[in-house]
Order: C-alpha cells, then sequence, then structure tokens
C-alpha cells in the first residue's frame, strides 16, 4: 500500500508507514504476549487510563532505573485507575530473567520490588511500529523511550518520546495523568507547572458577548488577567463518606 493511500486515513497509518499516531486519535490495537499473560489492547483496558511506555532493551541500566521507579509507584497509579504497560523488542524469557533480577537490586531506598504490571514481547516489533517507537534515525532494532497516555474511552491523549540515553520523569509522568483527568472532570485547562491544588485556567470565551461577561462577572475564586485568560481556584473534589447506619436496640 502506498504512503499517500495510507496518511490519507485509508488506513492505520502508524500501522502502514511508520507514522506516528496522534492526539485524539483511537490507540492501535494489537494482541500481544506479556509477562502477565496474553492481552487485547485497548478492549482489556475499558474503562481505564492507561501508560503505555516502551524502553530499548532488557538488563540495560537506565531502564532498569525506570522499572524500578514504576514498581515502586504502581500503587500511586492504580489509585488513579491507571494501568500501566511495559514494552520492549525483547523476547519474554529475557523480560522475566530481567525482572527476576530486578528484585535483588537496591537503588535509592527502592529495594524488593516486583515488577506486576504487563511487560510486552515484541520481538517482529509489530506494537512498536504502529505506535512509532522504532525511529530509524536512532536504532533499526530498539525502540526510543516512548510514553502514551491513554483515556478510558481508549482515546491517545499525551505522547512524550525521550532518546535512548535519558531517563524519563516520573513526578511529570503522574503530573501529566492527573491534569488529564482535571481537564475531563472539570472542564478547564491547567497552566505550566501546575499541580493538585494550583488554579485552573477557564475555557476561552467563543464570542465578544462572553468575553465582556467573563471579564465584568464577579465570581467567587475566579481571577481575570484579561478576556481571554481567567483562572479559577481548584476546589478538589471531597471523598464520599460512608453512610451511617444505625440499629435498632431491642426492647
Amino acid at each position: 500500500m502506498s504512503e499517500d493511500k495510507c496518511c490519507n486515513n485509508e488506513c492505520d497509518c502508524g500501522c502502514c508507514c511508520g507514522g506516528m499516531p496522534q492526539i485524539g486519535q483511537d490507540a492501535p490495537a494489537f494482541n500481544a504476549n506479556t509477562t502477565q499473560g496474553p492481552i487485547s489492547f485497548p478492549s482489556d483496558f475499558k474503562g481505564k487510563w492507561v501508560i503505555l511506555f516502551s524502553h530499548p532493551a532488557d538488563f540495560t541500566p537506565v531502564c532498569t532505573t525506570e522499572f524500578m521507579t514504576f514498581a515502586s509507584m504502581a500503587k500511586e497509579f492504580e489509585d488513579l485507575n491507571v494501568q500501566l504497560i511495559g514494552l520492549s523488542v525483547d523476547s519474554i524469557y529475557a523480560h522475566i530473567a530481567w525482572l527476576r533480577k530486578i528484585q535483588d537490586i537496591e537503588w535509592k531506598g527502592m529495594k524488593d520490588l516486583e515488577v506486576k504490571f504487563p511487560l510486552i514481547e515484541d520481538i517482529k516489533m509489530e506494537v512498536s511500529k504502529k505506535y512509532g517507537m522504532v525511529q530509524s534515525s536512532v536504532s533499526d532494532t530498539q525502540a526510543v523511550r516512548s510514553v502514551f497516555f491513554i483515556d478510558p474511552a481508549g482515546k491517545i491523549r499525551a505522547m512524550i518520546y525521550y532518546p535512548p540515553s535519558l531517563g524519563r520523569n516520573f513526578d511529570e509522568i503522574k503530573r501529566v495523568i492527573l491534569a488529564l483527568q482535571k481537564a475531563d472532570a472539570d472542564n478547564v485547562a491547567t497552566p505550566a507547572d501546575w499541580r493538585p491544588g494550583d488554579d485552573v485556567i477557564l475555557p476561552a470565551p467563543g464570542s465578544c458577548g462572553t468575553a465582556k461577561e467573563r471579564v465584568e462577572s464577579e465570581e467567587e475564586g475566579k481571577i481575570c488577567y484579561d478576556w481571554f485568560l481567567c483562572f479559577k481556584k481548584d476546589v478538589p473534589s471531597k471523598p464520599k463518606t460512608a453512610r451511617k447506619t444505625t440499629t435498632k436496640k431491642k426492647a
């Protein structure tokens, strides 16, 4: 199939011509074998956020520190309804041996770490090519460090790519998830360096009338620097409390 035909949306560009998936598109589907058994993606994870990330190879130093960090943060991501899924072009047997070895390593206070999230076997590079993880300018045989943030509907919401030598910033990875969830929940945007609890940005007005109303209206917690840049205080949602029940005493 020609590249022109592929990139006219007659098939998945990521699959056909080695293109990059785009933000807002459906995450390319695949079936794969993993360290946690076979998966069908994204259907097996419907209703969950997914962080799908790739690394160049097993038993490499940067990847080892990243997997240790992901494993140490697994409960934090689980509490955010996030499923972690790793990928490398190595075999399932190499994956198992490497993950077992990670349990014996202690680094920055992290030790005895068991990687319980799936690590995809991608020897034929079928998944890597669908997601633009194999980039010929870097390597034809290894995947670059990529991170895909995929929402509960199976849509790609954000992407980050790193060269093989650069370890990922895990505070930023978690921050991206929190910001995307905040934007969806409250119909807002998040400013530079946003952290939970910081002010959020109101959507820009779509007409002159609403722009004037936005600036002139008094609303508690709203701060406007101009018609197109208005913030409001971020009010975290209160956790639901269990309903108390009373038991009548017998006479």
